[in-house]
């Protein structure tokens, strides 16, 4: 398999730990190739900086589209996820989705912890559209940027920590962290959670594999189907080539 793990923020660090964590979890034999966007926030914080990145997401996608048997979205708000299934003749799926639905096969409430009380309702409007909301028990910020700089990640993992033994004390059963710098960080602190803890990426990667290996047929018909006959003007010549 070769599979596009795809940030449209133009942090490359983000790209970097993301994709990390993607390789470790790969089957022999899968190819994990990255791409970072090339224009838009450098981490997208805010609903403007979100319809930014979707176009920063078809463009990518379209750029990388060649010999991709599937697409991992490493944004946590799956940006651009319905325009990617839409566009795409293969799986595509959003890190946030597959935790969520990960967390769901292992227990009955979830736990979730973000950056910022601003992104928030962004993820809680994601939420909803998943038609998970009931599923959620509890939810915490941590008012921090330290998950964004490179080196020791020993005091953020303690925090995660707490955060996450906090939420199990509130009923969650799983706990989902939010954000793809959070990729890998689930498995630094899940000894010392006493729920199961989930990642973006950990959830995402072999979801992707198993989608693949199930061979699903692009949607001929409905709204998933693939676009034939459009005119742009204006974008990359790859969108062009895709949807026109």
């Amino acid at each position: 398999m070769r599979l596009l793990v795809m940030n449209a923020n133009t942090t490359a660090f983000v790209t970097e730990r993301a994709t990390e964590a993607a390789r470790r979890l790969a089957s022999p034999g899968t190819e994990i190739v990255a791409a970072t966007g090339a224009f838009g926030a450098a981490i997208m914080a805010s609903r403007t900086e979100c319809a930014i990145g979707e176009h920063a997401a078809v463009d990518l996608a379209a750029r990388h589209a060649d010999g991709i048997d599937g697409v991992l979205i490493a944004v946590s708000y799956d940006t651009g996820l319905g325009a990617l299934r839409e566009m795409l003749p293969v799986p595509v799926l959003g890190m946030t989705e597959a935790a969520l639905l990960a967390a769901c096969t292992l227990g009955g409430s979830i736990g979730l912890v973000s950056f910022g009380a601003r992104v928030q309702p962004i993820y809680r409007e994601l939420v909803a559209r998943y038609g998970l909301s009931g599923r959620i028990a509890a939810w915490t910020n941590l008012e921090t940027t330290a998950a964004y700089k490179p080196g020791d990640t020993s005091a953020l993992d303690a925090d995660l920590a707490e955060a996450a033994c906090a939420l199990a004390g509130q009923g969650a059963e799983v706990v989902v962290l939010l954000g793809a710098v959070m990729a890998g960080a689930s498995f630094r602190i899940e000894d010392s959670v006493p729920v199961p803890v989930l990642d973006g990426i950990r959830a995402g990667l072999p979801m992707l594999e198993a989608l693949i290996r199930m061979r699903p047929l692009k949607a001929r018909t409905g709204s998933y189907a693939g676009l034939t006959g459009r005119s742009l003007s204006g974008v990359d010549p790859a969108i062009g080539r895709l949807i026109g």
